[in-house]
């Protein structure tokens, strides 16, 4: 059941986006933020296990 739950909020997420066509280019920023964000925590692990 959370699965499905999570689908929905997903979806609606989507909605809101749509809402908001001329900030396309805004969220394609937020994206390439998101995936900077996940590289940099990657590599604060690493560096925590160096470290050791």
């Amino acid at each position: 059941m959370p699965a499905k739950k999570r689908k929905a909020t997903k979806k609606v997420a989507k909605k809101k986006v749509a809402k908001r066509k001329p900030a396309k280019k805004a969220a394609k920023k937020t994206a390439k933020r998101k995936t900077a964000k996940k590289a940099t925590k990657k590599t604060a692990k690493r560096r925590t296990t160096k470290r050791k």
